[in-house]
């Protein structure tokens, strides 16, 4: 599921939520949002 994987791939790197979130131009609450599962980000076509 994509939101385990992230969780994991993040805490591989030793990145805290707030990290990532600033690498991928997004907030800390997406990134809660898209481990827990509530949220999903949209595809760009």
């Amino acid at each position: 599921m994509f939101s385990d994987k992230l969780k994991e791939l993040r805490q591989k790197n030793n990145l805290t939520q707030e990290q990532l979130a600033k690498k991928i131009n997004t907030t800390r609450k997406n990134i809660s949002a898209y481990e827990t599962g509530r949220s999903a980000p949209m595809h760009r076509t």
